[in-house]
Order: structure tokens, then C-alpha cells, then sequence
């Protein structure tokens, strides 16, 4: 049967549910009495709606209140046991592969460093099979139980009908990898789990979005900031949550050499292995042998040793304040083209060079933009640690779940834009 509309009624229950568990999803527990007004739907339909996700194991008694004279309500929760998703960060330094439940409480992790050789492909893809497999076996999660597997990743993503996400990462040597199909070749993972790829900012983005410092903004930028830099735009003047190569935003004309083979790109001097890399040709002293994380700490400590620590390194110190001003400059950029309220700077770097370089910036970033947007800007720090990508990365399938209303996938290989990115884009979860 088709309404009016065009949607049947099959789609009508389908987001009857989705709109009750994302309800008691981020603002529960709640009472039937609650999920009346905060859905829109009338109480015969929200009773219906709560005994099919009770059938279903997806939704859960939690206690009950007090009510004006009457009986006291039951709270409703969603269940934690009721699905799992697997995040995947494939990092600058490491790729991070977490477990979590549907509430997205971790359950299980691990960690795979990478070498001097970090992108090459093969590798990329045994440390992300091996990963999963790892944090199945610890947490004791069939696979068949899988909501999917989301994976943040450096470059800009294409979903094609024949060979699902592939992969542009002109920076890491990636030239159209296909990395779902070549996931989906080399893992035990049944074919109705699916993968969920999308570049690494977008991800931190959503997850700072839904559950960090983002939460109830309609206009922010997130920066991940790590050995190179991207961001994620969320303003209703662009794509709800679109990733953009910031990075490659020309800040210098015939200036550094960038690592996509560009001249003058921001990232070729705000990136933290560009940020070196000038520490080092300025007669700096960065750790031999070392990651870039360790490195960057070895050159933070250079420039502001603790208390009785000696004196500071003036080269380490001059490259940090110049990369501030670079970096500000560059956030300029975004604020007087999209006027955020808030601009979040996350990724490892970042968190690593801490509120006391987010000052420099920031001040840097209202010298540099016009006025009057500068003014109403926000610039801070993401609130969620380094594990902000991964989280990221879980909401992919997470929000694929809410699309289809609790239901179990079904995914054709690649195809049009998947059920999730509805979800993402209605915003639903900004409240508060």
C-alpha cells in the first residue's frame, strides 16, 4: 500500500522506529508518555512502535517515575547488547581498530603500528582484518552479530557500483585503491556485514558532532590536525558533514613543496611532519628514530621545557609560533566563507600542542578573517581524545541501523549513497 506520498507503509513504520530509538537513543530513558511529543507521533503508534522494538530485543525496560497521580511510567532504553559496530582509524602513525556496543561503550581494542612504509596497501589492509578479527575474539562477538565496520581513512572516498569504496589519497600514494573490495577479499567477515568507508576528518567531525563539543551547533568546522590537516564543514550552506581537502588550500604562492606535489599548500607548514621537517632545516634536533607523536613531544618540551628544565630552543619555539599564524590564517579562510559558530581542533596533533598553542591560533585566526564573523566564532579544542576518528568511524554503521528503523543490513556492494548518510544528515542528535 502507497500513500499519498509515495511512501508505503512499510516505509512509515520504518521511521516510526528510527524516530523512537533515536529518541530514546540520545535524550533516554524515557516513558511512552515522553516519546509522544518528542517523536510527533500519536500514543496509540508510539505503543505500537515500543512493543515491536521490545519484540525486536532493541529496546529495554530501564526503572520508572513518578507520575502526576496516576500510576508511575516505565522508562524506556535502548538495549547496549543489542548490536555491535567496529570502528577503524587508519592513522598517521598507528591504525586503531575498536569494538563497541550500540550505546557505543568500548568493549574491546587494538593498536597496530606503522613503520616507514605506512601506506602501503597490502598492509593497510592485514592490519584493518587482523584488527577485527582481535577485538572479536577478545570481546567473545560473533561476527554474523556485526552492524558493520566503519573506517576513517586519509583521501577523499568514491562509492562505485562495481567495486564499492575506493580510495583517492594523492598524499599517501593511493591512486584509486579499492579498499572495500580488497577488505572484503582478504577478511572472514560474513558478506551481509558491511563496511562503511569515509575520510578520516568527516568522521572525527560526526563524532564531535553527536557527542562532543559540536553537539547543538548547526554551523561548526572540525580540523583534524595530525601529520597532515583536513576538516569537516557542517553549515547549512554545504553538505551536511562534507570532508574538504583545507589542507591543500594555498596559503604561500611558489612556496614549500607540499607532500601531494603542490607548491605553497597549508599543510606544508602546519602539518606536524611539515612542522618538523622546518624545525629540523632550521638547525633543530628532533629525536632520531622516532615516531612523529614522539617527536612532536621532544619538540614541545624544546620549546617550553618544564620548570628548571634549561632554557628554551628559540628555533623550536619561532617554528611553532609560525606555524600558529599559518594555521590561523588558514582557519580564517573558513570562517569568512561559512562563518562557523564553533571551529573544534581534534586529531593528534592537535591535542598534543594542547590549549596553549589553540590560543596562538585562534588569536591568529580573528587577526586574519573579517570582523564581524570572527566575533561570534568559538575556537576549541575537541572534546573527545584521540579516539574521536574511531567513534567517528562506528557512527557510520550506527546511523545505517537508525536508517532502517533497527533493522539488520542487507548491503548490495557499493550502489547509491548508502542509508546512513540520511541519518547524518537529518542531524537528528543535536540537542542539548
Amino acid at each position: 500500500m502507497t500513500a499519498r506520498n509515495g511512501r508505503t507503509v512499510r516505509d512509515l513504520r520504518r521511521a516510526n522506529r528510527t524516530a523512537v530509538l533515536q529518541r530514546l537513543y540520545f535524550d533516554g530513558p524515557l516513558s511512552r508518555f515522553e516519546l509522544g511529543p518528542a517523536t510527533g507521533l500519536s500514543s496509540g503508534s508510539v505503543s505500537n512502535v515500543v512493543a515491536d522494538l521490545v519484540a525486536d530485543g532493541l529496546v529495554e525496560e530501564a526503572g520508572s517515575v513518578d507520575s502526576d497521580g496516576g500510576r508511575p511510567r516505565t522508562l524506556l532504553r535502548v538495549s547496549p547488547g543489542s548490536g555491535h559496530m567496529i570502528g577503524v582509524d587508519v592513522g598517521e602513525t598507528r591504525v586503531r581498530i575498536e569494538l563497541f556496543d550500540l550505546t557505543l561503550t568500548e568493549l574491546a581494542r587494538a593498536q597496530r603500528p606503522l613503520t616507514h612504509r605506512r601506506y602501503e596497501v597490502e598492509g593497510i589492509v592485514g592490519h584493518v582484518r587482523d584488527g577485527v578479527a582481535e577485538v572479536l575474539d577478545a570481546a567473545g562477538i560473533a561476527p554474523e552479530r556485526l552492524l558493520g565496520v566503519g573506517i576513517g581513512v586519509p583521501g577523499i572516498v568514491e562509492r562505485t557500483p562495481e567495486r564499492g569504496a575506493v580510495v583517492h589519497g594523492q598524499t599517501i600514494g593511493w591512486d584509486a585503491v579499492p579498499l572495500e573490495e580488497l577488505l572484503r577479499g582478504s577478511s572472514s567477515l560474513p558478506g551481509t556485514v558491511p563496511y562503511f568507508i569515509d575520510n578520516g576528518a568527516r568522521t572525527l567531525g560526526q563524532a564531535e558532532m553527536w557527542f562532543g563539543g559540536g553537539r547543538g551547533a548547526r554551523n561548526a568546522v572540525v580540523v583534524l590536525f595530525g601529520s597532515g590537516v583536513g576538516a569537516c564543514l557542517v553549515t547549512p550552506e554545504v553538505e551536511h558533514g562534507r570532508a574538504v581537502e583545507w589542507g591543500h588550500l594555498t596559503v604561500r604562492v611558489r612556496g614549500r613543496r607540499c607532500r601531494c606535489g603542490a607548491l605553497g599548500c597549508l599543510e606544508a607548514y602546519a602539518g606536524a611532519e611539515a612542522l618538523l621537517d622546518r624545525w629540523r632545516e632550521e638547525g633543530g634536533q628532533p629525536p632520531e628514530g622516532t615516531d612523529e607523536e614522539t617527536a612532536l613531544t621532544a619538540m614541545l618540551a624544546a620549546a617550553h621545557p618544564a620548570e628548571g628544565g634549561g632554557e628554551a630552543d628559540p628555533v623550536a619555539r619561532a617554528v611553532l609560533e609560525e606555524t600558529a599564524e599559518y594555521l590561523g590564517a588558514g582557519l580564517s579562510d573558513l570562517i569568512n566563507l561559512f562563518q562557523p559558530e564553533r571551529i573544534l581542533i581534534g586529531g593528534w596533533a592537535g591535542l598534543q600542542l594542547g590549549s596553549g598553542f589553540l590560543s596562538a591560533v585562534r588569536r591568529h585566526a580573528v587577526a586574519y578573517a573579517l570582523r564581524y564573523p570572527a566575533e561570534k566564532v568559538a575556537v576549541e579544542l575537541g572534546r573527545l581524545g584521540p579516539d574521536a576518528v574511531t567513534v567517528g568511524a562506528a557512527i557510520l554503521p550506527l546511523a545505517d541501523f537508525f536508517a532502517r528503523g533497527g533493522r539488520r543490513p542487507e548491503p548490495p556492494p557499493g550502489g547509491p549513497a548508502p542509508a546512513w548518510q540520511t541519518v547524518l544528515e537529518e542531524r537528528a542528535p543535536r540537542t542539548g
